[in-house]
């Protein structure tokens, strides 16, 4: 008994290290493989500063590569993607955007690269494509923002609801879902819970319309318009964070959660560079940075959070279906620029 039970140890130790001698052989192989490359190009629409964290922490741990940084808003990097699709251009690596629809569009498409990054085999279902094309890089909320300067605690809105009242009139700001992917998302979740109507209502304060959805934060901050009606929850955070007055409300009717996917393009440039930085930004390293530097939450188990932020388990969260983003995407930028003139 003594002797089988030391023959299976030593199968299971032999297994183990020819398993990870492969892995370390794959791994160098490809790292040379992007070496030769010596570039990744990735479209993104995470903000400047986490965007270049990401690049030069990926360029220091792998000399040689060089990440291009493309950043705009989700709908304009799908544009550009779509666009340079139909005329033959193949320069983006790396697509992200917090438009989870968007990934639906592109694998339908066909211009997406099947690839199974080791990090994301742990990572929960709703934070990968089942077919293997785009994983949830990060997560963030849609939450309802205040400056205490200008709005009391007992004051200031406590659901979604609240914003519909009139005394907002002229101190509301939003995001728009032309441009930002988490607004998109926000939109369709709300409407799911309270219909078009809700919008209609909400129009009627006059709200002050920005592009991103990390753009509320700033507005809101300044006291030019003292309540969030949505946008980023991690912007908030950071702007919070930097010691301006912001107070972040997480409505308990449910806040919308944002999943933001990443893929490689089916025609990428440099595809062994685009494999390995998509590997990286998946590794609990990289998502624990985001958790830390950004305070994003991510889909891999491992990663710790701030004290002073709600973990996801803890508030009623409103997900919405990819497919059904992506089939309402025109819908719903048409109602809005209906109801808010823009």
């Amino acid at each position: 008994m003594k002797k089988r039970f030391r023959i299976f140890i030593y199968m299971a130790l032999l297994a183990f290290f020819t398993w990870g001698s492969v892995s370390s052989a794959q791994d160098a192989a490809l790292i040379e493989a992007a070496r030769k490359e010596g570039k990744v190009i990735w479209y993104t629409s995470l903000a400047i500063p986490s965007s270049t964290v990401f690049a030069h922490f990926f360029m220091n741990k792998y000399k040689g590569i060089e990440v291009e940084v493309h950043r705009t808003g989700s709908q304009r990097v799908l544009q550009r993607v779509m666009q340079e699709a139909s005329a033959g251009i193949k320069n983006a690596d790396v697509i992200h955007t917090s438009d989870a629809g968007h990934f639906v569009l592109l694998k339908e498409k066909r211009l997406l690269l099947k690839y199974v990054p080791r990090a994301a085999e742990i990572f929960p279902a709703g934070f990968k494509d089942p077919d293997g094309f785009y994983y949830g890089l990060r997560a963030t909320l849609s939450v309802i923002a205040y400056n205490p300067k200008v709005v009391t605690d007992k004051d200031a809105p406590k659901s979604w609801k609240d914003l519909l009242d009139g005394k907002w009139r002229g101190k509301e700001v939003t995001a728009h879902p032309g441009y930002s992917g988490i607004i998109m998302t926000h939109v369709l979740a709300l409407v799911k819970q309270y219909g078009w109507d809700y919008f209609k209502e909400l129009a009627k304060n006059k709200v002050h319309i920005t592009q991103s959805a990390n753009d509320p934060a700033g507005v809101v901050a300044s006291g030019e318009r003292p309540v969030g009606v949505n946008g980023a929850e991690y912007f908030y955070y950071k702007t919070l964070k930097q010691g301006n007055p912001i107070k972040i409300v997480y409505p308990k009717e449910g806040v919308p959660l944002v999943v933001s996917p990443t893929a490689i393009a089916n025609a990428a440039p440099h595809p062994n560079a685009a494999k390995l930085f998509t590997e990286f930004i998946l590794t609990k390293e990289s998502q624990q940075m985001l958790a830390d530097k950004e305070g994003l939450y991510t889909g891999h188990p491992e990663v710790t959070y701030p004290k002073d932020k709600p973990m996801l388990k803890d508030l009623k969260l409103l997900a919405v279906d990819a497919d059904e983003l992506e089939k309402r995407n025109a819908e719903i930028k048409k109602r809005f620029v209906e109801f808010f003139g823009a």
